[in-house]
């Protein structure tokens, strides 16, 4: 009876269910485990549930035993035909918040509005590959049409939460920014490079630049090859460069091509997805994000808490967590020539290496420390339950509930 009664306890604690479209490898899912991981755990529960898969190697991140984790195997195009196992997915599951994150689950409010789940948040984290920029107008429309069902907006970066007041026309008052946290004891500085499981580098003097991150057109890993194909050209700087590929995905057969393309196959590693990637960014000397457009980047900020100085493009979020001069260099979107400037002037120059490095580890600790992440959520969620519990918060939902 007593095991019962604990059992009951835990479930009258409020139900958090987060929607996204996979839960696998990146930046938004590790976002998610954090959150999940750090939040008190006599306050909320968790579900995961995936539109596409819940990867099992992943969901092994999550350390608490009492998550629930949910693939639905959606099929391309619209997900209206979703609509009725979600409804009955959400009245058996009766979850206190709806979490949504980007806009491949935003429309799966409507259902949960329909059963009754009583508060309904939606997290932009950056936007689809097919629009990087934003601009595309149909997707702010679809955005627009969707924010009658959803109460609270969270905007990772400064440029999305204007993004979404200005182009999408949400009111300021319903936007919170709150951007990504990092585990500052997880990915800590080490006292000198260390190797890593697989790596073919192993001279002390080359000077090794890495990036972690799905290989997608967005992520632009072949603007970085390029990038240091041209460095490795010039001088004695160039020729003790070394390049590290950390991730996998649909581009990989390209991103392999330009290698061979290029000549620099001799002096790169694709380290393929791994499950290590604080050791990972212990074994660099230089972080480097190619990609053509970010929300605000998980890696960026496991870089900057490694030690290790970020070349980055200035897209996005980027510039909101890179302080140019200080902690790194921030250089226009595919423009491999501005990239291979900047990584020689790190590779040339150890001393800087070092003080942007700890500039970046301290720049992490004051503004973006896990436990103010976790702070603002848990806070974000409880301002919810009191909303979405008061008449006026239910809205629609109270008309559809049984």
């Amino acid at each position: 009876m007593s095991g019962e009664l604990r059992a009951s306890s835990r479930d009258d604690r409020p139900l958090i269910l987060h929607l996204l479209y996979s839960f696998d490898v990146g930046g938004l899912e590790n976002g998610v485990v954090n959150l999940i991981n750090h939040m008190p755990a006599d306050r909320f529960r968790h579900a995961v549930v995936a539109l596409a898969h819940c990867a099992p190697a992943f969901c092994e991140r999550v350390a608490r035993t009492d998550v629930e984790f949910i693939s639905l195997h959606k099929p391309p195009g619209h997900g209206i035909k979703l609509y009725p196992r979600l409804y009955r997915l959400f009245r058996r599951m009766r979850p206190a918040i709806l979490h949504t994150r980007n806009l491949a689950a935003l429309e799966f409010t409507v259902p949960a509005l329909f059963a009754g789940v009583p508060a309904r948040v939606h997290g932009e984290h950056g936007w689809d590959t097919s629009d990087p920029g934003g601009t595309q107008r149909k997707y702010q429309l679809l955005r627009r049409a969707y924010s009658p069902f959803v109460q609270r907006y969270v905007a990772l970066s400064g440029q999305i939460e204007s993004y979404l007041t200005e182009r999408v026309g949400i009111a300021a008052n319903r936007v919170e920014r709150i951007c990504n946290g990092v585990d500052t004891l997880r990915f800590q500085p080490a006292s000198a490079r260390q190797a890593v499981a697989g790596s073919p580098f192993d001279d002390p003097h080359a000077v090794i630049v890495g990036t972690v991150g799905r290989l997608q057109t967005v992520k632009d890993q072949l603007n970085l090859v390029r990038a240091v194909a041209i460095a490795r050209a010039q001088g004695e700087a160039g020729a003790r460069l070394r390049l590290v590929i950390a991730g996998d995905g649909p581009q990989r057969a390209e991103v392999e091509a330009e290698i061979a393309a290029t000549g620099i196959g001799d002096i790169t590693w694709l380290a393929g997805a791994r499950s290590d990637v604080p050791e990972l960014m212990r074994a660099l000397d230089i972080f480097a994000l190619p990609s053509r457009a970010e929300g605000i980047s998980n890696t960026i900020l496991e870089a900057m808490a490694s030690g290790l100085p970020v070349v980055a493009t200035d897209v996005g979020g980027n510039a909101e967590l890179v302080a140019a001069g200080e902690t790194g260099a921030l250089v226009p979107a595919q423009n491999p020539d501005a990239m291979a400037h900047a990584l020689l002037r790190y590779t040339s120059d150890a001393a800087l290496r070092q003080n942007h490095g700890a500039a970046g580890r301290k720049r992490v600790e004051q503004n973006f420390s896990i436990d103010n992440m976790v702070a603002r959520y848990t806070n974000l969620y409880e301002q919810s339950l009191h909303r979405g519990n008061s008449p006026r918060g239910s809205g629609l939902a109270r008309e559809y509930s049984d």
